[in-house]
């Protein structure tokens, strides 16, 4: 006998009869909806993260658009619907605090909703991870389309990047290299369309790993915000979407641990941001995925980076997607035998039937597996009594004669007195000292802000030194660049042996081995432990209090506890 086919979720509200079902559809009606949407046909949800609070999602009512133009055409029911939006340039402390309340409001919106399928609007970087985490724990058909990058900067005929030339130009005016005129004038000139940040920082990464997942279509990453294609992939997102509601390929057949395996390998070719460690963890853990810093050590090992693009190189998100875009990346990992080449993506085929015969027109900005931008340049993750529960470093964007060095710490106990001590003419610090940075992992911060690229001592700067070994609990920018140890767990503020360094000890890193060694004796970290009294809460209401009260380690995503896991479309009650 065939098996009786389940109804659309959207049903339970628009198909009843009787009371609920009339005050489900009527006050829907009006904004003049002829009775047949209510059909069953797939109601289908745009999240969107517009906000003009958000410079990166300042185009989404644009692409919100787009996609319903192709849920129409596909014979869908498009709702669109806002939630929160984080913007890293603008919300204080840090966007990382409110990703996970943003996800919160995502799950929480699907799965109160009738809503059949789901089509993600994210942009700026933390707006990715966030939709993705709250979308995996409903588990619906869903397809993920990014806002796109902005044009490339240009200033005095040269190119300049979000982000990285953002640290550069800063540390140029604090060395008196440049003027504050001129320093104004590329602000200008640096950020001139919509769009996100168009080096291969978090949001450049995190719309690739979209497309490397499988969640967003062919050309999802690359694709310039204000380029007509990216209105294409939103009005193809729009009919495909229907598509997988009426076959029921939730997210979970999308999101498996090959798909993830795959994404891994694609962050080291690109060479992509620190911070899709994390995400990427968060999200595996949300639909139910198996996901450790182990895996990025044995998956992202063996890979070369590919791309040459800032942080790392010179290029910029234009030129990739000129080139071939990630299409061409994922080509030379598959012929290399470093791709699950079956993972299914949301277009209905394998991520390598979309792949395959990607051409490359530009090798200077797309290089060959077999002639590398950088070998072996993934993600490494350092581990040693220091870091027992593991920390992390991008090899491609560090200097490499600092990848194993010894030096004294230079110990500053939170932001607030690395900011007053940085440059004050009497620190004592020279080039081989170790820069520690504490406090300002997930709960130290609160958030785990991106501040653990620290400045140098403006000292050392007009002596023209350009980078230090540089060490924290807390994040960098995806845009950031330097020989700087992340994520160190567990973090200060949950007495990890972070907060027990002090100036002068000996610190030991060796990325080839793997290792960050204290040279200090159990003996004498046992006595530190003994007077070692916690920091007081940041904040003692809220939702900070229940996300310092809540929060994972970096290692685990930083996720909150009660939100792992898959929880499934089910609304718990009925209103009757």
């Amino acid at each position: 006998m065939p098996v009786k086919k389940q109804p659309r979720r959207s049903q339970a509200w628009f198909g009843r009869d009787g009371k609920m079902g009339f005050i489900y559809r009527s006050w829907m009606k009006n904004r003049g909806i002829p009775h047949d949407q209510f059909d069953g046909r797939p109601v289908i949800g745009i999240c969107n993260t517009y906000s003009e609070l958000t410079p990166c999602n300042s185009h989404f009512r644009t692409l919100a658009e787009q996609v319903k133009i192709g849920v129409w055409e596909a014979g869908g029911f498009p709702l669109e619907f806002p939630v929160m939006s984080l913007g890293e340039t603008m919300l204080r402390p840090t966007a990382m605090l409110y990703r996970n309340l943003a996800s919160m409001d995502v799950e929480e919106s699907i799965r109160g909703n009738p809503i059949d399928g789901v089509v993600l609007l994210m942009g700026c970087d933390k707006t990715t991870p966030a939709l993705l985490m709250g979308a995996s724990s409903v588990d619906i058909p869903t397809i993920g389309v990014s806002g796109g990058p902005m044009l490339s900067g240009w200033y005095k005929g040269e190119r300049i990047g979000s982000g990285t030339n953002t640290f550069s130009l800063s540390e140029d005016l604090r060395a008196g290299r440049i003027s504050r005129d001129e320093f104004h004038e590329a602000e200008s000139c640096m950020h001139r369309s919509h769009g996100h940040c168009m080096t291969m920082g978090t949001a450049s990464t995190m719309a690739c790993m979209v497309e490397a997942l499988g969640v967003g279509l062919p050309g999802n990453a690359a694709y310039p915000a204000v380029d007509a294609r990216r209105s294409v992939i939103a009005r193809e997102a729009g009919r495909r979407i229907v598509k997988l509601v009426e076959k029921d390929v939730v997210l979970s057949k999308i999101l498996t641990r090959k798909a993830f395996q795959n994404a891994i390998r694609v962050n080291a070719a690109i060479g992509g941001s620190t911070n899709a460690v994390i995400h990427l963890i968060a999200i595996a853990k949300r639909i139910g995925v198996e996901l450790s810093l182990d895996d990025w050590r044995e998956f992202g090992r063996d890979v070369h980076t590919l791309v040459n693009l800032m942080p790392n190189g010179k290029y910029l998100m234009e030129d990739f997607c000129y080139a071939g875009g990630l299409p061409v990346v994922i080509r030379e990992l598959g012929e290399n035998g470093l791709l699950d080449k079956k993972s299914l993506t949301v277009n209905g085929k394998t991520i390598w039937d979309n792949n395959k015969k990607a051409e490359n027109f530009n090798r200077d900005v797309i290089m060959s597996h077999a002639k590398p931008f950088k070998k072996h340049a993934g993600i490494t993750v350092l581990r040693g009594n220091l870091s027992p529960d593991g920390a992390i470093i991008k090899p491609s964007a560090a200097t490499p004669k600092l990848m194993k060095h010894k030096g004294r710490a230079v110990v500053f106990e939170n932001i607030e007195e690395f900011h007053r001590r940085i440059d004050d003419p009497k620190l004592v610090i020279d080039a081989d000292s170790v820069m520690v940075l504490k406090n300002c992992g997930p709960k130290g911060y609160p958030g785990m802000a991106e501040v653990g690229n620290m400045p140098l001592p403006a000292k050392l700067l007009k002596r023209g030194i350009t980078d230090m070994v540089r060490l924290s609990d807390a994040r960098m920018s995806g845009t950031a660049y330097g020989t700087v140890i992340l994520h160190i767990a567990p973090e200060a503020a949950a007495g990890g042996p972070l907060a027990l360094v002090e100036n002068g000890d000996l610190i030991e890193l060796d990325v080839s081995k793997g290792k960050l060694h204290l040279n200090v004796s159990d003996e004498e970290l046992a006595q530190r432990r003994a007077k070692w009294k916690a920091p007081k809460p940041p904040m003692t209401r809220g939702y900070t209090k229940l996300y310092v009260d809540h929060v994972n380690q970096a290692n685990e995503g930083a996720d909150l506890d009660f939100l792992t896991g898959k929880s499934g479309a089910a609304v718990p009650r009925d209103n009757h």
